[in-house]
């Protein structure tokens, strides 16, 4: 495991902060121990804290509307940046020219650049060569590893002994990362033993311990390597707990991830992120969303294991109402429902508890 942090990070996330095209910003923005960040760039929102931005939360986070004010402000105050983080997360996972440029720049700039998008920095001749001459370093994190070192489903998975909970979701970008990092800390603040299975480019520049990239794998390695990142967390801390970021949903026609998650991670019970302001499929007008208890019976159809609550993202809701919709979910489908970015994840934490006296 990496000593953290590795350096100082400017997140890049010029024209998408605060939309569900920055979430790899705002989960650096909100936690990472891989870095410290330093600020993010969009000029939309310069010369704002990031986390008022995004959560309402002061998190002496500025951002700025380019990259060499973000730079010179980090020179200024006597902790120079180190790396470059690309936290633009758009649909496809492309680089758009102007970030382009802008990597170019930060590379001339003595900037390392981390990028998590399936344009690849290092395969970019241009890049390469200039990140060569200034003895910089390159990491595409959606680089998927060398076919040698892939694992095949083998079904050792069933060794495990650890409680397995899948953060799943009704949709892509809709917050299952971040409700599985919070989910995590109440349970480590409870006191039992907890890991988080990372399966996307943002849990690994959060500092996930076990963490693989699953939107770059080649399929019939999928479900070994989800296997194996679970299995060797236990093997290797024996947890309580061992908490699986969920990935797309089962029913977005771009991003049908939960499929794998539910075949390889076995989870033994499902936690269910949802919108409930959201009306269609991210990304994709014209494709209605799914009902929450249509999506809960194609989880437990498929599974064979229970959803036992249910995580909201509050977008498009009036927060003054939050308390209201989550109370009329809970009614409506008997089970308990709370919003863990306001809130907390206790509720989250009370409905696994009978699950985790049976582990005992």
């Amino acid at each position: 495991m990496s000593s953290f942090p590795e350096g100082n990070c400017i997140v890049y996330c010029q024209g998408a902060f605060a939309t569900p095209n920055g979430k790899t910003a705002h989960g650096l923005v909100r936690r990472t121990l891989r870095y410290r960040v330093l600020s993010v760039v969009d000029s939309r929102y310069a010369g704002n804290d990031a986390g008022t931005v995004l959560d309402g939360k002061t998190r002496d986070i500025p951002i700025h509307g380019e990259l060499g004010l973000a730079v010179d402000e980090a020179l200024s105050k006597g902790n120079p940046a180190t790396h470059l983080v690309i936290g633009l997360a758009p649909d496809g996972g492309r680089l758009s020219a102007e970030a382009r440029s802008d990597v170019i720049r930060a590379i001339k700039l003595g900037l390392n650049v981390d990028c998590g998008l399936h344009d690849f920095l290092s395969e970019d001749a241009e890049i390469a060569e200039l990140a060569a001459q200034k003895s910089v370093a390159l990491r595409d994190i959606r680089k998927p590893p060398h076919r040698k070192d892939l694992h095949f489903f083998t079904g050792k998975i069933e060794e495990v002994t650890s409680l397995k909970v899948a953060v799943l979701g009704t949709d892509s970008a809709i917050g299952k990362r971040t409700t599985a990092w919070i989910l995590l800390d109440s349970l480590l603040q409870d006191g039992y033993r907890a890991e988080l299975i990372g399966t996307g480019q943002t849990a690994w520049m959060q500092g996930a311990n076990y963490s693989i990239i699953l939107d770059s794998l080649i399929n019939d390695f999928v479900a070994g390597e989800l296997e194996h990142a679970v299995w060797t967390a236990w093997k290797e801390t024996q947890p309580h707990v061992i908490v699986i970021e969920g990935q797309g949903s089962l029913m977005n026609p771009a991003y049908p991830g939960g499929f794998e998650i539910l075949a390889a991670g076995r989870p033994d019970v499902v936690v269910l992120q949802h919108a409930p302001g959201r009306k269609e499929y991210d990304g994709f007008p014209g494709y209605p969303l799914h009902p929450l208890e249509t999506q809960i019976k194609a989880i437990e159809l498929l599974s064979g294991k229970p959803v036992i609550a249910i995580a909201i993202n509050h977008e498009n809701l009036d927060k003054s109402k939050i308390t209201d919709v989550c109370r009329g979910i809970s009614k409506e489908i008997r089970l308990p429902t709370c919003d863990p970015l306001l809130s907390g994840a206790e509720p989250l934490v009370a409905a696994l508890r009978p699950y985790l006296d049976k582990k005992k």
